[in-house]
């Protein structure tokens, strides 16, 4: 494989028809110039966390990409963008949010990123899918992620079965 980085980014949506969305999302990100696409979570259901609204469909899928960490927040940004992404305030509706949660072992801190994830231990909605996608999974400065399981049980999460590849894709 090409040098870059195994991404984790969390998809998530709670505005219009979220499921057709993050099936969408998924081609657009799984298009990412020289990106494979290696796994993708089921479909959970939540509630929205530290707001109002619908409730969220949230999965995580893992990348491959040559993209360095900076870059790829970018293009997922403009992904997001072209879902129709607004930032009226913060933890707003969403038609798409697609958050990168690890890029391999990097460790960044600045103002547009910081890695890994700050909240990816702190939410159900995040911690499961991915460690339905890389049981394993340890990341920098957090240990085994499977360790902070227990920290989120309190918190609903419906897992609504396979987020459908498009036909001419595969994990």
């Amino acid at each position: 494989m090409s040098p870059g980085c195994t991404a984790h980014i969390g998809l998530g949506a709670n505005l219009g028809d979220a499921p057709a969305t993050l099936r969408s999302a998924l081609r657009a990100v799984a298009a990412l110039p020289g990106s494979h696409l290696l796994a993708v979570s089921s479909l959970y259901r939540s509630a929205p966390v530290d707001a109002a609204g619908p409730d969220f469909h949230n999965a995580v899928v893992a990348l491959h990409t040559p993209l360095a960490p900076a870059a790829l927040l970018a293009a997922l940004q403009a992904i997001e963008q072209d879902f129709g992404r607004q930032r009226p305030y913060r933890h707003a509706p969403r038609t798409l949010d697609l958050d990168l949660l690890l890029c391999g072992d990097a460790v960044l801190q600045t103002p547009a990123l910081t890695l890994p994830h700050p909240r990816l231990h702190l939410r159900a909605f995040v911690l499961q899918p991915l460690l339905e996608i890389a049981p394993g999974l340890a990341a920098p400065g957090l240990g085994p992620l499977a360790d902070h399981l227990d920290a989120t049980a309190d918190q609903p999460l419906q897992r609504l079965g396979p987020l459908d590849l498009p036909p001419t894709m595969s994990a």
